[in-house]
């Protein structure tokens, strides 16, 4: 290869070198500052194509987007000087970009702990003006509500950052309360039930003794019917026989021999002692039974 085409080789990368360190993209999903030996010269270089001076200006490029920073759960003591476990994350976003530079010399790692730590004070300031149970449930959005206004001030202040919402994810009991108030909340569960089983067991007392009151008065009654009932049914046969035997007196005690004949000699080993003229052999001597 000639000198010539070296030299021409050299400058096409000297200008290409020169080239790539002039010309810079911002995203627009990216936030840059433009700095000159360090210092911010362009505080909010739009998104696009833009160009700088070689080892004079420097570009520091930031993520624009809604940043999530998670806090350490923390104990905080509520007005009753009670402590609770809180786990907490913040969503921001970078709204200043030389505050957010100079705060945190671009880093969003220090970014975040920086913010976490403005978190958890922010936190325990709120917590600590509340009982337990607003911060659980009474006026936790509006613990939220409060936290987030006032932490977007101090963060747009300090950090340059835009809080745009904190969120508690979980509330605790520190693990040395929790076995405590589980133990009491078992108590307090155990008593109830012992309570209702107490109750239930009077009711279905009051229940068994109702039934077993109403089965006595349907048993008497169905007994009080059935004996008016044999009996009206014994006096209508007692009528009906009555009313067969005025009708044919000696046809009755004709029916009524023979059956006893029919009993008296049923077995193959019976013997009666009987006198011959006895009433008994009455129609065996005379089919009519001694009349005319």
């Amino acid at each position: 290869m000639s000198g010539r085409n070296m030299t021409i080789l050299l400058l096409a990368a000297l200008v290409l070198f020169i080239a790539s360190n002039s010309l810079y993209v911002i995203k627009e999903t990216e936030r840059g500052v433009l700095l000159k030996f360090g210092e911010v010269v362009n505080p909010d270089i739009k998104p696009g194509l833009h160009a700088k001076v070689p080892f004079v200006n420097n570009v520091r490029k930031f993520d624009g987007r809604v940043l999530t920073v998670d806090s350490q759960p923390e104990r905080f003591f509520t007005q009753e000087k009670k402590a609770l476990i809180v786990d907490s994350y913040a969503k921001f976003r970078v709204a200043d970009t030389q505050k957010f530079y100079t705060a945190t010399n671009g880093e969003e790692s220090r970014a975040m702990g920086l913010l976490s730590q403005r978190i958890n004070d922010g936190l325990r300031n709120q917590v600590a003006i509340r009982s337990i149970q607003e911060v659980v449930s009474g006026e936790r959005d509006q613990l939220m509500t409060d936290l987030t206004l006032e932490l977007n001030k101090v963060a747009q202040e300090e950090l340059g950052v835009e809080v745009v919402d904190v969120r508690v994810k979980q509330i605790d009991l520190p693990p040395d309360v929790s076995e405590s108030v589980y133990r009491r909340m078992n108590a307090e569960r155990e008593k109830e039930a012992r309570e209702h089983r107490s109750q239930g067991q009077e009711l279905a007392e009051g229940i068994r003794a109702a039934a077993d009151r109403e089965v006595t008065v349907i048993k008497a009654n169905a007994y009080r019917d059935a004996e008016q009932i044999r009996g009206g049914g014994d006096a209508e046969a007692t009528r009906i026989y009555a009313e067969a035997f005025n009708a044919d007196p000696e046809f009755y005690s004709f029916t009524r021999s023979l059956r006893a004949y029919q009993d008296a000699f049923q077995g193959q080993g019976d013997v009666l002692l009987l006198r011959p003229d006895s009433e008994f052999f009455r129609y065996l001597k005379d089919p009519r039974g001694g009349g005319e």
